[in-house]
Parts: structure tokens; C-alpha cells; sequence
């Protein structure tokens, strides 16, 4: 390890855990045209009301179905689509006020991997030109000294120094995506949004990526907020994960409570459809099938917002809300169902139908 790479890994080890970037009360509402001049339009409420803390040099997970709001909720917290209302924070700077220059320098400090290495890069820029682009636009470093720099990073995402002279059509989709890494990278970032990174490559190249932003995060002591919908890479690289659902947070907690025992029925119904190679046979009606689709984000429903299509919903989850609490240390959990003995409502149903099979079974003498 270098002495730079120690030394980062160090000060984000000081800073135990603190948030680097916290988001409290995050709603990003789109209007929607009107449709005529009688009929307004309406509002799609992509996040409503979002909070969570990304503590620094961990990685922060959102999963979710798509439409669920975790890309949208990354990208506002870049400052790349417009914020409602709400607070955000990177190490203690409020971002949702910041304008020109201020934001051009905070910028600096957060940068992005996107998902298709494809349709990323440009098709008519170098590979060096394109990892060298952030910096020449943000003022980093001396000019004199970007080449260099353009080729060190080459040479830390797996890359010959060489190869930055081609263009993206000559690389692989895993190159491609570590050029998009490097990028990442040039600015000497704090945060890196990683928005679903991984799936459009192969299963074998995934893992490669994967290994090589846990790599860098242990070198340089990156904070990582990572967005994805494959539960089986969150719990490989997440150290908290929050689940989404039509654009509010139903359930957060570190990865090991999470898929140990997950207390929302969505969270639940998401885990028990990871295809498993070690599911036994007997395991299989385990899994989970949600009937129906997520409400429209247009007009959600009120009450809970998962009501619709719970196998557990009672009438107080059609008509109340219910609100993200705290049931455990750093558990939090969006469920009347849920109480203060921390039994989900799956387990509880579960152990209802054992319990009535075994009486079932006894006979009479």
C-alpha cells in the first residue's frame, strides 16, 4: 500500500462513524405536463421523504424494484436532478443550496460510475481523454501533471498505461467500465455514487468489478452509495443497506441483520427470490410471489404503500401510514406488523400454520 493510500485509509478509520453524507427528509417530485387546459397535471412522487446516513469510507446500499426511486434519490443527492424539499448534507456542507462555483467545487468531491459502460463513454473521445476530461474541468492539479496521473490511474483499475490511447468501441464491457471507475477517480473524490455498476456485464466480470471497488475503497478509504436491485451483490459489497419501495425507504439496517432477519414483507419477498445454488429442494415453497405491480408513484395509495400487495395487510395498513422506526439497533422498519418483540409478520404467520398443521395431526385416544 502506498503511503497516500495508508494515509487515506487512515484518516477514514479517525473518523469512525461519522456521516460524510447525510440526507434527511429528501422529496423529488416531477410535474407532469397538463394534458389540456381543464385537466391539470399530476405529480410523480419519485422520493418522498427519504432519510439515511452514509457513514465515511463504508458503502451504502439502496436496492429496490425499478421505479422504487434509489437511482433518482443518487442522483439528487449529486445535485443532478432537482430537490423538492429536504436536507443534504456532505461532511456537514448543506448541498441543496449551493449554486455556481460553490457547487462546482463540491462537485469535486462526489463523482459517479454510471451503469452501461456503453452508452457512458463517448464514442469520439480517447480513453486517456476521457479519465483526463474531469480534471481539466474542474482545475485539478497542475496540467503539466494530468498525463501522469491519467496513466497512474490506468495502471489502478487494471489497465495498461497504453490502452489510453484507444478509443471505447476497442475495449470489453468490463474495460469499459473500469475506464468509467477511473473517471470516477480522477478528481480524488470523497463519495462515489455507483449506480448499479455492475449489471450489465457478465456474471464473471461483475465479480471483478466488484473486487476492484472494494480494492480502491481499502486503498484510498472511499465512502461508496451503492445502487442496485440485485440483492445478492448488496450483500457481498454493502455495509448498510436500505430498502426502497415507491419512492419511500421501508426498511434499513446493516447487512447482516438485513438478510439474517428481515422484518418488512417486502424486504423478505426480495431475499426469498435470490436464486439460491445451495436451495435445497424442499426450500422451494419458500419463495415468495407478489401478486400484482407497485402502485402508480402518480397517485400512490394512502396508508402503507406496500398494502396492495402484502399477503399480511390489515385494514390499519390501507389507512394509516406507518412510520420508519427504530425497532432494534440500527434496524429500522416501516410496518404496523412489526412490534417490539421484533417478530415480522412472515415469521409470525409461519409459525401460526406449523402450529395449527401440528394440531391438526394429533389424534384422539
Amino acid at each position: 500500500m502506498t503511503a497516500a493510500g495508508a494515509a487515506a485509509k487512515t484518516a477514514a478509520k479517525a473518523a469512525g462513524a461519522g456521516g460524510l453524507l447525510e440526507v434527511r427528509d429528501l422529496k423529488v417530485h416531477f410535474r407532469l405536463p397538463r394534458r389540456n387546459l381543464l385537466t391539470p397535471g399530476g405529480t410523480v412522487h419519485a422520493v418522498d421523504g427519504i432519510s439515511c446516513t452514509v457513514r465515511r469510507g463504508s458503502t451504502f446500499g439502496i436496492v429496490g424494484e425499478s421505479g422504487s426511486g434509489k437511482t433518482t434519490a443518487a442522483l439528487a443527492a449529486m445535485r443532478l436532478v432537482p430537490v423538492t424539499e429536504g436536507s443534504i448534507k456532505l461532511d456537514g456542507v448543506e448541498l441543496t443550496t449551493l449554486e455556481g462555483e460553490a457547487l462546482r467545487r463540491m462537485r469535486r468531491r462526489i463523482q459517479i460510475v454510471f451503469q452501461d459502460p456503453y452508452s457512458s463513454l463517448n464514442p469520439r473521445m480517447r480513453a486517456g481523454a476521457i479519465v483526463r476530461e474531469p480534471m481539466d474541468l474542474m482545475e485539478v492539479g497542475e496540467p503539466g501533471e494530468r498525463g501522469p496521473r491519467v496513466s497512474e490511474l490506468f495502471r489502478r483499475v487494471g489497465l495498461r498505461p497504453e490502452q489510453a490511447a484507444l478509443f471505447p468501441h476497442q475495449f470489453s464491457g468490463g474495460q469499459r467500465q473500469r475506464i468509467g471507475v477511473a473517471r470516477a477517480l480522477a478528481t480524488q473524490p470523497e463519495l462515489i455514487v455507483c449506480d448499479e455498476p455492475v449489471s450489465a456485464l457478465d456474471v464473471a466480470i461483475q465479480a471483478q468489478i466488484l473486487n476492484l471497488l472494494r480494492e480502491l475503497q481499502e486503498r484510498f478509504g472511499l465512502t461508496y452509495l451503492f445502487i442496485s436491485h440485485d440483492l445478492g451483490v448488496m450483500q457481498y459489497i454493502c455495509d448498510d443497506v436500505a430498502v426502497m419501495y415507491l419512492g419511500e425507504i421501508v426498511e434499513q439496517a446493516d447487512r447482516i441483520s438485513l438478510f439474517t432477519l428481515p422484518l418488512h414483507p417486502y424486504t423478505w419477498a426480495l431475499i426469498s427470490a435470490v436464486p439460491s445454488a445451495r436451495r435445497r429442494k424442499g426450500r422451494t415453497a419458500a419463495r415468495v410471489h407478489l401478486e400484482g405491480d407497485p402502485p402508480s408513484p402518480i397517485d400512490p395509495p394512502p396508508g402503507c404503500r406496500f398494502a396492495p400487495r402484502c399477503p399480511f395487510a390489515v385494514d390499519r395498513c390501507r389507512r394509516e401510514k406507518p412510520a420508519l422506526r427504530e425497532v432494534r439497533k440500527g434496524h429500522l422498519v416501516s410496518c404496523h406488523l412489526v412490534g417490539e418483540d421484533c417478530v415480522p409478520p412472515h415469521a409470525a404467520a409461519s409459525a401460526a400454520a406449523v402450529a395449527s398443521a401440528a394440531a391438526s395431526t394429533i389424534q384422539p385416544h
